[in-house]
């Protein structure tokens, strides 16, 4: 086992990592994969939650509210709940929050039904989430100046696989 390879050491006693495609029941399979790979993305998920609560004072979902209504302008309440799976008025708590702290307003007329008022993000808003993004780079880039060259450009590596991940599966 090399010294720099911590999913090495995650490994079941006398298994060798082997990504080479065989259907020996290694650490290649899906199932391995994840076993490593999902506590590694849990804990930067973690660490990066709590650098937004630091940088903004908005919490992991307030956050994730306030992208939603930025990439979806005229967004409303009802539909952003059901998008997030949570109760209609749980949603407008937490918009009413967002709105109080004047990162985001409500606009009448948003769609087709001129009579439904959709959510939309406030220059605040967007000064905000421009701040939780430079946070989180910045922390992460000091976490990836602590790799070897080896290391970085392995991450480099996996990025569009896990951007893949992260997409709905194709037909």
């Amino acid at each position: 086992m090399s010294e720099n390879s911590l999913s090495e050491k995650h490994l079941p006693e006398g298994r060798a990592p082997d990504c080479g495609g065989g259907d020996n029941g290694g650490p290649e399979t899906a199932e391995a994969i994840a076993d490593l790979l999902r506590p590694a993305i849990l804990r930067l998920n973690r660490d990066l939650r709590r650098e937004i609560r630091s940088a903004a004072g908005l919490s992991p979902f307030q956050t994730l509210i306030l992208a939603t209504i930025e990439l979806e302008p005229g967004i409303g309440v009802n539909e952003l709940a059901a998008r997030e799976r949570i109760r209609p008025p749980s949603m407008s708590a937490h918009v009413k929050a967002l709105e109080q702290a004047g990162f985001v307003e409500r606009v009448a007329g948003a769609h087709a039904d001129r009579r439904r008022v959709g959510l939309r993000i406030t220059p605040e808003g967007e000064r905000v989430r421009d701040e939780v993004k430079r946070v989180r780079t910045e922390w992460l880039a000091g976490r990836i100046d602590l790799l070897s060259r080896e290391e970085r450009k392995s991450i480099l590596r996996a990025i569009d696989p896990l951007i893949k991940l992260s997409e709905p599966p194709g037909p």
